[in-house]
């Protein structure tokens, strides 16, 4: 970034700045108390401590945009936040003016003819969900941070999560959005048409860009049809190769019903067991590999067959070795309970170099396997965990030690596993972030892999925020 696109450092607040804000957003708007501050000033993982001179809770769209204009005439830094769920420290303010959406979680709208709902920014993810299923639609995003993270931060990091496969990115989800923008304006884009061209698709610019163009205030989401049956398979397998073909397997007998297709390595599946109480491996004995496969119905009959069609088919071409089956909706979310709890349980086990890149699914395999060898001439104690939506190629492509001694000696190497990472990753034609964004984590990685994107998206921040105070840290720095 040059010198004169460069957002000013984070500044004390002058005392009638302070006032306007207040003033402006009335007694329940505001907080300066350490108590309330503390949880939104610390990141899910523990990697970011920040501060704030105050915490902002607009209740509408009209406080946002007061804010923000406030903000905007004074030259002071905003950084947004939604559940703070973010894993790239994008919402972890150091010194901004801090704003929260938690107050904004209204439903405006749900549409089920239109198969659509319009709903504020602070929604918590699962209770969209359940929203959607009473009214007897679904809304299939779906992660492991459902039950804290808020629409408004997942669309603004183009979130992902295990159903990608079927029903694509958030991106794909999002009809239309409400926004103000960083001189205060409100950029009314909610709609619920599939076809609209009327010139540049705005909120795609929106979509994904971390809270660096503005702030989502609310949006309008597409729902999809109610599966009337789902089946879930737990199975057990020898190797990725095998996972990418007996996808495709699947696929193709189901005729397009499978809508999560995930992988784990047994080391992954013996941490969950050790550190998250009350789970259970479904399978008698041991696999170097496992997966979870979902597939959704519009009709009950047929459906279990179908499952075990495929099942049948990958036993006889030697691509599994086990299955178990959910009987009900209680197994299946202990299966599920397995995968998702992954990153829960790397974090009991202790210090892990992270990873969340995406490669075109047929070269999963190759890829997986050529970045354990090159790590291995790096750092020969480091363990390779690999796992994660191997249906749509975003795998967690992570690094752990197995004792603490391990650990630390792992972290002096952190630059150079991470830079083989990301540099296989460039020679088979991936991403070095796939759903989880850039943040400030990846922003020099971005920078130097993608210089021609970065200087685009600084043209554009520049058109849109030539004050720069919008999350300014985050994405191109």
């Amino acid at each position: 970034m040059s010198d004169a696109q460069t957002p000013p450092r984070p500044q004390a607040l002058p005392g009638d700045v302070i006032a306007r804000l207040k003033a402006a957003l009335g007694p329940k708007g505001w907080s300066q108390d350490a108590n309330e501050l503390g949880p939104h000033i610390a990141d899910w993982r523990g990697r970011f401590q920040g501060q704030t001179p105050i915490l902002l809770k607009p209740a509408n769209t009209a406080e946002v945009s007061a804010a923000v204009r406030i903000c905007h005439e004074a030259g002071i830094a905003i950084t947004p936040q939604g559940g703070n769920t973010s894993l790239c420290g994008a919402s972890t303010p150091q010194g901004e003016v801090l704003m929260t959406l938690k107050r904004m979680n209204a439903v405006r709208e749900v549409d089920p003819d239109n198969d659509s709902m319009t709903v504020e920014a602070g929604c918590i993810l699962e209770s969209l969900q359940n929203t959607a299923a009473s009214a007897g639609r679904l809304f299939p995003l779906s992660l492991g941070s459902q039950g804290s993270a808020m629409i408004g931060g997942l669309i603004s990091t183009n979130a992902g999560g295990v159903h990608v496969l079927r029903y694509g990115m958030t991106r794909e989800l999002v009809l239309g959005l409400e926004a103000v923008l960083p001189d205060g304006t409100i950029w009314s884009g909610l709609t619920g048409l599939r076809k609209d061209n009327t010139g540049y698709d705005l909120k795609q610019l929106l979509i994904g860009a971390e809270g660096t163009l503005g702030i989502i205030t609310a949006a309008t989401l597409k729902l999809f049809p109610r599966p009337a049956k789902m089946e879930l398979a737990f199975c057990g397998l020898n190797s990725v190769e095998d996972a990418v073909s007996f996808l495709s397997l699947a696929k193709k007998v189901s005729g397009g019903a499978v809508t999560a297709f995930e992988i784990m390595p047994r080391l992954a599946l013996d941490f969950v067991l050790a550190f998250v109480p009350g789970t259970r491996d479904p399978l008698e004995s041991s696999h170097p590999w496992y997966v979870v496969c979902e597939m959704s119905f519009g009709r009950v009959e047929g459906a279990r067959e179908t499952l075990e069609a495929a099942l049948g088919e990958a036993f006889e071409a030697e691509l599994i070795s086990d299955a178990a089956i959910a009987e009900n909706e209680s197994q299946a979310l202990d299966f599920w309970r397995l995968r998702e709890s992954i990153a829960l349980a790397e974090r009991g086990q202790g210090t892990a170099i992270k990873h969340d890149i995406s490669i075109p699914v047929s070269k999963m395999a190759a890829f997986i396997k050529l970045a354990g060898e090159r790590i291995k001439t790096i750092f020969p104690d480091g363990v390779v965990v690999a796992f994660g939506h191997v249906g749509d190629g975003n795998v967690h492509y992570n690094i752990v030690g197995l004792d603490e001694a391990t650990q630390q000696a792992m972290l002096a190497k952190g630059t150079a596993i991470s830079s083989c990472v990301y540099d296989t990753v460039d020679e088979f034609g991936g991403s070095i972030s796939a759903e989880h964004g850039i943040g400030i984590l990846k922003r020099e990685e971005l920078a130097a892999r993608k210089p021609v994107d970065v200087a685009v998206m600084r043209a554009i921040k520049q058109a849109l925020d030539p004050k720069g105070i919008m999350n300014p840290r985050v994405l191109l720095g």
